[in-house]
């Protein structure tokens, strides 16, 4: 080939789809020297005895190998921690947000579409995008509840493959009213996948209606993560429902997508799963009085919680969260997000400690 004729190719980018360069790459925020309460992290490290038992655990692993059967050994005791009702089957994903993209690249038909509430977790719509599915998002009330008649009409008008529920919900943090969630599924053409993300820090599961009736959820799928377990570091997230759904998503899996580090440590954490229920039980109790803190400030306003972290709307939300960073603490700033979300910052529950921080710098911010 010529050189005239390689440089008639035009420049490399070229070869890139045309929808790309108005896409944004998903930023997380610079936390060093920070108290960092912006990401729903379980602040809770392993104490000096587990790490060391843990660090000579992974330093036994056969790194030199593919994952093999310590990923099946991981799948068994998720089962049993979850008592996997029969007739159900579960995956493994590298976070949920992996399997949320095997879900928008098993559902890739033409015309497909995937809904959801918003605000809600912004993977939904960008895993949609991703792989050329329509998104459509369905507003909440001005309270963030579930507005069940918008999405029953959007469900009839779109016929979507995939309806997202996020119980609780990121980044409102509510749970949802479980007669809205069975009108939600009872109307819905395609699948449904419950996020339960937060579940630790919920005061139920949509686990216990799967089993209770199975006909009426035989397409809804349960997806969850060990990142809010206390393991956000490792990616770790699972999906469940009904075996012959599961089997058909597990097809589009890549290979070896769960590190054979990462399935140690997931099966050391649930050995020690007591550890990470008491530590979910502090965060609980941390946050009832951290709210009952946020809601005493002057120009705070608190909404209810069933996640790990708080939603409060200030009379600046942009103005506070720079305060509040410059005072060494970070937050979520998701006052753009959506109109529903005008003055609104996210909160996560921290140590009493951090908490204490996070107060003090909201005081003087206010």
């Amino acid at each position: 080939m010529s050189s005239s004729d390689s440089t008639s190719m035009g420049p490399p980018q070229d070869v890139f789809r045309d929808d790309l360069a108005a896409m944004h790459a998903y930023v997380v925020q610079d936390a060093s020297g920070l108290v960092k309460l912006d990401a729903m992290e379980n602040p809770y490290r392993l104490s000096d005895t587990l790490q060391a038992a843990l660090g000579k655990r992974l330093g036994e692993v056969a790194v030199n190998r593919y994952p093999g059967p310590r990923i099946d050994d991981l799948k068994r005791a998720l089962a049993a921690y979850v008592d996997l009702p029969n007739g159900m089957q579960l995956m493994l994903g590298n976070g949920s947000d992996e399997l949320i993209s095997l879900m928008a690249l098993a559902c890739q038909k033409p015309g497909a579409t995937i809904l959801a509430p918003e605000p809600g977790f912004v993977m939904y719509a960008l895993s949609a995008q991703w792989q050329g599915l329509q998104y459509v998002g369905v507003p909440l009330q001005p309270d963030f509840s579930l507005d069940v008649d918008a999405m029953l009409a959007a469900i009839a008008r779109h016929q979507p493959a995939v309806v997202y529920l996020a119980n609780p919900n990121n980044p409102t943090a509510n749970a949802w009213d479980p007669e809205s969630m069975q009108r939600v599924i009872a109307a819905a053409p395609g699948l449904v996948v419950v996020d339960e993300a937060y579940q630790p820090f919920a005061d139920t599961t949509w686990l216990f209606e799967m089993r209770r009736d199975p006909v009426a959820n035989a397409k809804v799928l349960l997806m969850r993560t060990l990142s809010k377990f206390g393991l956000a570091g490792i990616r770790l997230g699972y999906l469940l429902g009904p075996q012959a759904l599961i089997a058909e998503i597990d097809k589009l899996r890549p290979p070896y997508n769960v590190s054979v580090l990462n399935a140690e440590c997931a099966l050391f954490a649930l050995e020690h799963a007591p550890l990470f229920a008491s530590q979910a039980a502090q965060i609980r109790s941390d946050r009832a009085s951290l709210s009952e803190a946020l809601g005493a400030l002057p120009g705070c306003e608190v909404f209810p919680s069933q996640a790990n972290m708080i939603l409060i709307r200030v009379p600046d939300a942009t103005k506070t969260f720079e305060r509040l960073k410059a005072s060494g603490v970070l937050v979520k700033n998701v006052s753009t997000m959506h109109p529903l979300l005008q003055r609104c910052l996210r909160i996560t529950v921290g140590t009493p400690q951090e908490n204490a921080s996070l107060l003090n710098a909201l005081k003087a911010a206010l």
